[in-house]
């Protein structure tokens, strides 16, 4: 296997790197490296909630009693975002843009934030690809869209026969080949101290934590993590990993670790997760 080659460039409002060690002119690298870029940047267009025009917004500024056709990969995101909020008994819910945007932690989206009720169905999803809105609740997918970005830019890269390879975006990272990869996971009250050390073989790792977004108001203290059956912010001050074999839900899963401060959570069975408190 040839040295890790990388390269880096800023998506999803963090720095997505990719580091492939095939042996392959550096012709065909740089073609790999476009095709799974590609799939990224797909990610943040359609799923964006700052993008007026992305899936997302337009399901955000939909009318209640609409059906709104959106991309297949929008629909299979938040196919596997119901699929989390079930199994967590609604830890995890993607219907919490408008705590987001009450705390500063989101811009405004053309409409008044909606008071959050925990639990209530606002959107169901359609064979044909489509949203139905149910309730005005605003949906964020800044909890499981980078995870699932990281899927399709590994999913790119096999289907053009990379065997060994990895992608990183800003913490929430899949891994592929014959080697392990060594990951570090630091104690966040201590820095130095390196709570666990991790060997990542085929598998996708995600981290969590309310010091990466937190924010005081004249209101009191927020952060971008919600906990889905309260709406409260979960200021919780511990870091969360999870480790999976698809990046989509050890992103997801993180939220539902952080908000029950259970590694051991019933739920992460079901999506052959493991968890790691620091």
């Amino acid at each position: 296997m040839e040295a890790l080659r990388r390269r880096a460039q800023p998506w999803l409002g963090t720095i997505v790197e990719i580091r492939i060690a095939d042996a392959m002119p550096e012709t065909a690298l740089t073609a790999m490296y476009d095709r799974a870029f590609q799939q990224i940047a797909r990610v943040h267009r359609l799923m964006g909630f700052h993008a007026p025009d992305s899936d997302l917004s337009r399901i955000n500024v939909a009318p209640v009693g609409s059906h709104i056709t959106i991309d297949l990969h929008t629909h299979a995101v938040l196919q596997a975002a119901l699929q989390v909020t079930a199994a967590s008994a609604g830890l995890f819910d993607v219907r919490v843009a408008g705590c987001l945007i009450d705390w500063g932690i989101l811009p405004p989206c053309g409409q008044a934030p909606r008071s959050y009720v925990p639990r209530r169905a606002s959107f169901s999803l359609t064979p044909e690809g489509m949203v139905y809105k149910l309730g005005a609740d605003l949906l964020d997918l800044g909890g499981i869209a980078k995870g699932y970005a990281v899927d399709l830019a590994i999913t790119s890269l096999q289907e053009a026969g990379v065997q060994n390879a990895c992608v990183n975006a800003g913490g929430d990272l899949r891994v592929i080949g014959d080697c392990a990869n060594e990951v570090l996971l630091r104690n966040p009250s201590d820095p130095s101290d390196m709570a666990y050390k991790l060997a990542l073989h085929n598998q996708a790792l995600a981290t969590s934590a309310s010091y990466f977004s937190l924010r005081e108001t004249e209101q009191g203290q927020y952060c971008a993590l919600v906990n889905g059956q309260t709406g409260e912010a979960m200021l919780n001050r511990i870091s969360v990993s999870v480790s999976a074999p698809q990046c989509i839900f050890a992103d997801a899963l993180t939220k539902v670790v952080m908000a029950s401060a259970n590694a051991e959570h019933p739920c992460l069975a079901q999506f052959g997760a493991q968890a790691y408190i620091t």
